[in-house]
C-alpha cells in the first residue's frame, strides 16, 4: 500500500514498506514509476486485491512448483469438461475439466511475474483476452482467463483425495463431446458445442 505523508515542504511517501524519504515536486515522475510497478504487482482491477483484508480464501491452487499461487473466496458458479481441439493439443490430453469463478472471487497471491499468456486465436503469446495462463517456470497451465469469468483446473487444488472433491467443482456437463477423441460413459448432459448454445449429441 502506498501513503502519502505530507511535510511541510515535500511529502514523505512510504512505498511498500519502504520510507522514499520528503519528495519535492521534481522527483514526482520517480515516484509515479515505482507506483506503476506495484500496481503491476495486481493481476488486474476484475480480480480480488492483494491488499483486500476482507478475503477470506476458501481454496487454494498452485502450479507444479508452487511458484505461482492464488486462492478464491467461493465455490465456482460452474464446472464442465471440454473436449474442444485446442484443449486437447494445449493440454496433451483428451479433455479438459475447468470450474468457473467470477473474477472478482480470484486472487493471485504468488508468482505474478512468473505468469505466460498464450491466445490461441491469435497465436500470440500476449494477455489478449481469452488466452491461457501458464508458470513461465514449470509449464503448468493454471487458468483459462476469460473476458469475464476464471476457468480454474481443479487438479491445481489439494482436496485431499478424489471423495474430497467438493461437489461445485464436479462437472456439470461436457461441451464441445462432438469433436471428443474418446467416449465417455456418465450420465452427465453432452454438448456439441457450448453449453445451452448446442445441440445435446
Amino acid at each position: 500500500m502506498i501513503h502519502h505523508v505530507p511535510r511541510c515542504q515535500g511529502f514523505a511517501v512510504a512505498y511498500h514498506g519502504f520510507t522514499l524519504g520528503r519528495l519535492g515536486s521534481g522527483a514526482l515522475s520517480a515516484f509515479a514509476q515505482l507506483r506503476y510497478d506495484y500496481m503491476k504487482k495486481e493481476f488486474g482491477s476484475k480480480y480480488a486485491s492483494i491488499t483486500d483484508g476482507n478475503f477470506t480464501a476458501k481454496y487454494r491452487a498452485r502450479c507444479y512448483c508452487d511458484a505461482v499461487q492464488y486462492e478464491v473466496c467461493s465455490d465456482p458458479v460452474d464446472a464442465k469438461i471440454c473436449h474442444c481441439l485446442a484443449c486437447q493439443k494445449l493440454h496433451g490430453a483428451p479433455m479438459q475439466w475447468a470450474a468457473i469463478f467470477h473474477k472478482h472471487d480470484v486472487r493471485i497471491a504468488e508468482g505474478i511475474d512468473h505468469l505466460n499468456f498464450y491466445n490461441s486465436e491469435l497465436n500470440k503469446h500476449e494477455r489478449i483476452l481469452p488466452c491461457k495462463v501458464s508458470c513461465a517456470l514449470c509449464g503448468t497451465l493454471i487458468a483459462d482467463e476469460g473476458r469475464n469469468m476464471w476457468l480454474a483446473f481443479p487438479s491445481l487444488f489439494n482436496f485431499g483425495g478424489v471423495s474430497k472433491v467438493p461437489t461445485k467443482f464436479k462437472p456439470t456437463c461436457h461441451i464441445f463431446y462432438g469433436v471428443r477423441v474418446i467416449d465417455i460413459n456418465d450420465d452427465l448432459p453432452k454438448w456439441s458445442g457450448h453449453k445451452n448454445h448446442s445441440e445435446l449429441v
